[in-house]
């Protein structure tokens, strides 16, 4: 058959609350034009993340009324771990209520002031983690992941000569490595094995631990699948384990592929460190057979994590991302190409060419979608990854302006996805229209979750 249907069935629905243009217009006024600060009542469609907002299966939902709520040894714990641990192959998992927690053990216990790390692309919270603890992030991604309209099969690679290169002059100041699969701040590229492999090589060849952002690992592991040569016959599962057993240890935000709504994990497979990582958990998160989480949610996504092994399930996750990817190109709007694996990313400085970057021009798309349509998308661009420079006293903009949909997995249907391209080939027709926006207050971190801004004029 030509047509792709969703593999699943709906058992269950959730209203969504019509809101009109004029409505719209107040809403994002009070919410100074960022639309993190809009509440969800008051959103149509909602792309802002993929983060924690898919919806569960019934044996996920099975699965949580057996969850083990023992404050230690807990059985969920088990169940979680072992799922963990087939997949990755690390001997520590340790639980966090999300990515982000994981990170901040990772970063607090080996990153130190002036160091720097290596990565095809930091997303945000990796990267405000690393400069919290006075680490530099550093983005090595192959000179064709910073070209929207470039086709490449992996566009998320790591420049291994680059990063050799790096390692050769400054390995004494590296304390680790990363690379995000898929390459989230990038577009949503893959990475390819012989990458992933290549870049492990290298920092065990300095003795340096080198972790994986497996926050998409599967949909990573389907595009090598597709796209690598010797990978067609293989199984989801073996291509990941394959993934992982080059890394010395990985972090997740098992609300991505986990499937779940909250959840996340550090996995290692050194003692000292786990040992070390253990102990700020209970500071902070709680105890390791729990890290933050209620047992149901350890069940959920020990679930989770398999069902996001299912091919059926990837196969209509990368089709949908495509075809919206298709509609948009197909009406002259700018793109990164090809689509990635969980959200589309319209390159803005295309869209708004006469907006400047220090103008926000991701910012201004963001909510003019949000006006017209009532769908909210996230700006990643010079407003998420905009750098103050010392030298100048003036804003560096990011490398490029884009604005993501990200699709919530197994939540919306093809009308959904119509609607949003519908919107924003609208907000294309009336892009002459647009001026930008200015920043009228920023917290000195992660500024894209809070800042307020006000329309040019």
């Amino acid at each position: 058959m030509k047509t792709l249907i969703d593999p699943f069935r709906i058992k269950m629905v959730e209203p969504l609350r019509y809101t009109s243009l004029r409505q719209r217009q107040a809403i994002l006024k009070t919410a100074h034009y960022n639309p993190f600060q809009i509440q969800s009542d008051d959103i149509i469609i909602d792309f802002l993340t993929d983060s924690g907002t898919g919806a569960m299966s019934d044996r996920q939902w099975a699965a949580m009324l057996v969850g083990d709520e023992a404050y230690a040894g807990s059985r969920s714990f088990r169940h979680f771990q072992e799922t963990v641990q087939e997949i990755t192959g690390f001997k520590y998992i340790i639980p966090t209520h999300q990515g982000r927690a994981a990170e901040r053990i990772l970063f607090s216990l080996l990153v130190r002031r002036g160091q720097m790390v290596p990565n095809n692309t930091h997303f945000d919270t990796t990267r405000a983690n690393i400069e919290y603890n006075r680490g530099k992030a550093l983005d090595l991604v192959i000179a064709e992941g910073k070209i929207p309209a470039m086709r490449h099969p992996f566009k998320g690679n790591m420049d291994l000569g680059k990063l050799a290169a790096l390692l050769d002059k400054h390995h004494q100041r590296i304390p680790l490595g990363m690379i995000t699969v898929t390459n989230n701040s990038g577009g949503g590229q893959p990475v390819s094995m012989s990458n992933i492999a290549g870049a492990g090589e290298l920092f065990r060849h300095h003795g340096i631990p080198f972790f994986i952002d497996a926050c998409r690992f599967a949909e990573n592991a389907y595009f090598i699948k597709l796209r690598e040569s010797g990978y067609r016959r293989r199984t989801i599962l073996s291509i990941a384990q394959e993934m992982f057993s080059h890394a010395d240890g990985c972090t997740m935000s098992a609300k991505k592929d986990g499937l779940g709504n909250i959840g996340g994990f550090l996995a290692l497979n050194d003692d000292a460190l786990a040992t070390e990582a253990r102990n700020l958990l209970i500071l902070t998160e709680g105890f390791p057979t729990y890290g933050g989480l209620a047992g149901r949610d350890l069940e959920a996504l020990a679930v989770g994590l398999k069902e996001v092994l299912e091919e059926d399930y990837l196969k209509y996750r990368l089709r949908t991302v495509e075809y919206m990817g298709e509609r948009l190109l197909a009406a002259g709007i700018s793109i990164i190409e090809p689509p990635g694996g969980h959200a589309v990313y319209i390159d803005a400085a295309a869209f708004y060419p006469h907006i400047p970057p220090l103008a926000y021009p991701g910012q201004t798309l963001v909510c003019e979608l949000y006006r017209l349509g009532g769908v909210r998308t996230v700006e990643i661009g010079s407003v998420m990854f905009g750098k103050h420079d010392p030298r100048t006293g003036r804003e560096r903009p990011a490398a490029m302006e884009l604005v993501r949909l990200a699709f919530p997995r197994r939540a919306y249907t093809q009308s959904h996805f119509d609607y949003a391209i519908e919107t924003i080939t609208q907000a294309h027709r009336r892009r002459r229209r647009a001026r930008g926006l200015r920043i009228v207050w920023q917290p000195p971190f992660l500024r894209h979750f809070t800042a307020r801004f006000a329309p040019l004029t």
